[in-house]
């Protein structure tokens, strides 16, 4: 038995080959993997004695020969011919992983000469060769595998199915790595001109997880990553404790987590089915969790709940009070770690903490044979980019109320009707075919949580096309109104406002989402 070994990812292979030398197996090696071979005295063969051709090129050209790619992919009984005409050995196994092309893109001072670089050429070539013959080649390319070929070796046989399987391993490799190529080079090139999206899109997605089920039991699901960000988020973050997440908690604690990420005081955010139904900055974690609670607790049960703070004793035995499904801090202290283990199936995820300097780029929602793309929502609004529209200017603590429901506007399902004093919400109207109704909505979860919309700054995601929404706000004594404006009515609807006394800014910046 012949193995070519050329691997980019060291890991394991040193004791994979001396292994295989025992056990009677050939080998074949590249440049670097084969002088840390030799180097740890293990007999091995340079392949540039099979092409009789030596590395050029700084290595850039080494197997790219056909005395190597003949040797993988001659067919036993149909090409024997040929091997013997060029004195050739075929190879039974091939061991490849490529150049470090993500890592390196992954590094900030990445340049696009040094990831040009970093483009293996030989390795996808040989993987592509050895897997389209895999009746024949066993080809690995994860070290994972190294035990598990082993056993196939000393065994005699690789079986067929076994195979099969790592050849489909191999042509994921070499596809996810030419996707994270052309995601790279794509997005420099569009950028360069002045967009977002490219005639293709290739996402190079690496799947996490398997997961129970989808948003119901009867639907299959799985949890992928996309590589290319590197910022804290639900995919960076570390469950350190509870029962596995399941798809409706991923989606919901990535909620939470980006709604918490807009603040730059403590607060704390409280979703449910993807909306958030109670939010609330204070002087602490522990204030700002209560008082988010407070807004709807028949809501909150069941939850996700998401601080910006470190998390301390007294605030996670608050928390625990209640039931909750998933828990995401930046950090966990320890005697507060000593309370969350007291409720084992509690889902704790630590983010680390987070720059608030948002990274740009693209977000996708499928569709029936196809996607959508759109650049992502990162985009925040302070007091010099507000237009006052009103007869009355609102105050320096109703322009704070009214920015912090606009901010928890941002994230809820539209139509979306946000209330908010004293930096809480106070009621959310969420996901309904008219504002109007959004509306009602919120005034009437305030009603049951025994909070009164006297008082309060209401926010709303879209404009106001009829003065209804400022009438059935001032219904309820609401004193001010954060909103984009631009509807053909927007003079009717400012002349409400005046009617009622109430203060009204324009942002200019809508934030629907669906």
């Amino acid at each position: 038995m012949r193995a070519l070994l050329s691997v980019s990812n060291k890991t394991g292979i040193v004791e994979f080959a001396r292994s295989l030398a025992t056990l009677g197996v050939e080998l074949v090696s590249t440049g670097g993997t084969a002088a840390l071979l030799q180097r740890n005295d293990i007999d091995v063969t340079d392949v540039a004695r099979q092409t009789g051709f030596p590395e050029i090129m700084d290595g850039r050209v080494k197997t790219l020969h056909p005395k190597i790619h003949a040797a993988l992919l001659a067919r036993p009984g149909v090409d024997d011919t040929v091997l013997q005409e060029l004195d050739l050995e075929r190879f039974d196994l091939l061991v490849v992983n490529l150049y470090p092309f993500e890592q390196t893109i992954a590094e900030p001072d990445c340049t696009r000469e040094r990831a040009i670089e970093n483009i293996d050429i030989g390795g996808p070539a040989m993987l592509r060769a050895g897997a389209k013959n895999h009746a024949a080649v066993a080809v690995v390319v994860e070290p994972a595998d190294y035990g598990a070929v082993l056993t196939a070796v000393k065994s005699g046989a690789f079986d067929d199915q076994f195979r099969y399987e790592l050849a489909v391993k191999a042509f994921l490799h070499t596809a996810g790595y030419d996707a994270a190529i052309a995601d790279y080079l794509n997005t420099h090139n569009s950028a360069a001109a002045g967009h977002l999206f490219g005639q293709q899109q290739i996402l190079p997605l690496v799947k996490r997880t398997d997961l129970r089920y989808g948003e119901n039991p009867h639907q299959q699901a799985a949890f992928y990553e996309y590589g290319r960000i590197r910022e804290a988020s639900i995919t960076e973050a570390t469950q350190i404790q509870g029962k596995e997440l399941s798809f409706n908690n991923i989606a919901d604690a990535d909620a939470a987590m980006e709604c918490v990420r807009q603040f730059y005081e403590p607060a704390c955010v409280i979703v449910k089915h993807a909306n958030p139904c109670g939010v609330a900055v204070d002087e602490d974690g522990l204030a700002a969790y209560r008082r988010a609670f407070s807004t709807d607790p028949t809501s909150a049960f069941g939850g996700i709940i998401a601080t910006n703070r470190s998390l301390d004793a007294a605030t996670a035995k608050e928390m625990l009070k209640q039931f909750v499904e998933v828990l995401i801090v930046p950090e966990v202290q320890a005697p507060a770690r000593k309370i969350l283990e007291s409720k084992p199936k509690l889902r704790v995820l630590v983010t680390g903490w987070w720059d608030m300097e948002r990274v740009s780029g693209v977000e996708y929602h499928s569709i029936n044979g196809g996607l959508l793309a759109q650049e992502r929502d990162i985009k925040l609004v302070n007091t010099a980019d507000l237009e006052v529209v009103t007869e009355r200017s609102p105050t320096e603590h109703e322009l704070r109320d009214l920015l912090f429901a606009w901010k928890v506007c941002k994230f809820v399902k539209s139509n979306a009707i946000v209330f908010a004093k004293d930096q809480m919400t106070i009621g959310i109207g969420c996901g309904q075919t008219s504002r109007v109704h959004s509306t009602r909505i919120a005034t009437m979860k305030a009603v049951d949580a025994g909070l009164a919309i006297k008082g309060s700054a209401m926010a709303s995601d879209a404009f106001f096309p009829f003065r209804d929404g400022i009438d059935g706000a001032a219904e309820h004594d609401a004193i001010a109104v954060i909103q984009p404006g631009g509807s053909r009515r927007d003079d009717e609807v400012i002349a409400a406002a005046n009617e009622h006394g109430m203060a009204m800014v324009f942002t200019g910046m809508r934030h629907f989402r669906h």
